[in-house]
Order: C-alpha cells, then structure tokens, then sequence
C-alpha cells in the first residue's frame, strides 16, 4: 500500500478523523465526511473496531503475552494498544508499523520517554523487509520473535487484494514461536446482507476515489484461512460487538438492530 500524497487523503487519516483525533488534514476530513454521507454509521464501526483492539490486547496481556506488533497500527488515539497492554504490565514491549509517516511521528511523539514502545515506517505489505528490520536494527531492541508475542491486523487487511494477502501475512505469522497470537478484524461479506448494494458500493467508491484505497471484503472462510494453523479461542470468528463483550464502555452496535459490519477473531499458536 502506498502512503497518500499531494492533496490525497490516507485511509489512516480518515480512520483518525471519524475517532476524533487531530492528526488530518481537510482532504481527510471532506473524504471522511463523504463516506459518512455514504454510510452513516462509519463512526460507529470506527469505534467498534478500536474497542475490539482494547479487548483483545487486554485478553493477551491478561493471558501473559508481553509483545506486541502492530502492523498497520494507524494514528494514535485514545485505547493505543501500548496504554491498554501496559496497564497490565508496565515492562510489555510494544512495536507499531505503518506505511503513513504521519502516523508514525505522531506514534513516536507520544512514546517518548516510553523505552520500551517504538514505532517505524514500513509497509506491511512486503513482510520480509519488515522481518529484516526485526532481526537486524533498532526495531530488535523492542521486539524479540524468539519469545512470543501478538501480532496485530486491525482493520487493514481489507486493503490488501486477494492475490497477495497470504503472501502478506504468512511470512511473520509462521515466524511467530509457539504462545503467540494473532489478532485480526476486518469488513466480512455479510455486510451486504445489513446494507444494500448501493451504499456498499457507494463506500468502496469513496475510499478509491479519495484515498487511491481499494477495500475487500471477505468471507468468514477467508479471513479464518488468515490464520494458519493458530487455534481460534472463544468466542472465534464473530461480529466485533460479539467479541467478549465487557461491563465498560459498551460497542456501539450493542444497540443497533444489525451486528458490526466487521470480523474479528484472536488465536494461539499451540505451544
């Protein structure tokens, strides 16, 4: 994926806006404001998708993992996944990566002082290099892939087209040691089944035409293939809002009379 450039918006960028941040600019702002003309309850499934973050970091750093890599980590907002992870354990080790370099700026402003958080510019769509700088660099001194740990797609792998996406995500998830995990949430199929046609196109439209992005959606079969051989744990393949729902802030499609348009599921590498 490339990063957006001279009066182009990012997908990262309008993600930020529709959470409420201040890292966009107004051509993220006016792409934002016509996906939501398009689909109005973008917000919301913004949301849902970040909660959805927040239960699953949560569950891993409950469960013991102390690493976590997340690939195409986006502009920080509130629930980062290293404010979530380490109010569990303040030593949990956090790396984020993404292709837009405002995202990681922003990322790096906010962990300074943070010696056990970083974040680095790269695309997650050529893996290998992103291994290279794993084992090689300063990247190294954050996260250690010889001890487990979660690596984390949220909400990203629906801009990776098909033909590519098992190259994209097999070469650092069968890297991962036994005890890792692997977080992913993205748009499923079933959406249509919850929006007409018109406004599915409609959103897909807006995202090519504003932010060069081309969105996939994918079935359950498809995203569960993702996985490799992880063992889903419960509740697996499911709506975001049915993903351990908890006593706080609820999901906003908790009530609505459809489920989120979006998928998740975390697995474990069996030990």
């Amino acid at each position: 994926m490339a990063s957006s450039a001279g009066g182009r918006a990012t997908f990262s960028r309008m993600y930020d806006y529709l959470l409420g941040g201040v890292h966009n600019s107004e051509v993220d702002r006016e792409a934002a404001r016509q996906l939501l003309r398009a689909f109005p309850d973008a917000v919301d499934t913004a949301r849902s998708n970040r909660l959805f973050l927040a239960r699953a970091v949560r569950t891993l750093a409950e469960a013991g993992i102390r690493q976590f890599l997340d690939l195409g980590s986006g502009i920080p907002t509130q629930g980062n996944v290293h404010e979530v992870a380490q109010a569990i354990d303040p030593a949990i080790r956090v790396l984020y990566v993404d292709i837009d370099p405002t995202a990681v700026v922003a990322s790096n402003q906010m962990l300074s002082g943070n010696p056990t958080c970083h974040a680095i510019e790269a695309d997650l769509t050529r893996p290998h290099l992103i291994l290279d700088a794993l084992t090689d660099g300063d990247p190294s001194s954050v996260i250690d892939l010889n001890r487990p740990t979660a690596l984390l797609y949220c909400s990203v792998l629906q801009l990776v087209p098909n033909e590519l996406i098992h190259a994209v995500v097999a070469p650092i998830r069968d890297r991962l040691v036994p005890g890792s995990a692997l977080v992913i949430s993205h748009p499923g199929t079933a959406v249509t089944d919850g929006y007409d046609e018109s406004t599915v196109s409609s959103v897909t439209e807006v995202y090519r035409t504003r932010a060069a992005a081309d969105i996939v959606l994918r079935s359950d079969a498809d995203i569960a293939a993702l996985f490799g051989d992880f063992a889903l744990i419960e509740p697996g393949l499911v709506s975001l809002d049915q993903w351990r729902p908890e006593g706080g802030e609820p999901d906003p499609y908790a009530a609505k009379p459809l489920p989120s348009p979006m998928r998740g599921a975390v697995a474990i590498r069996p030990v």
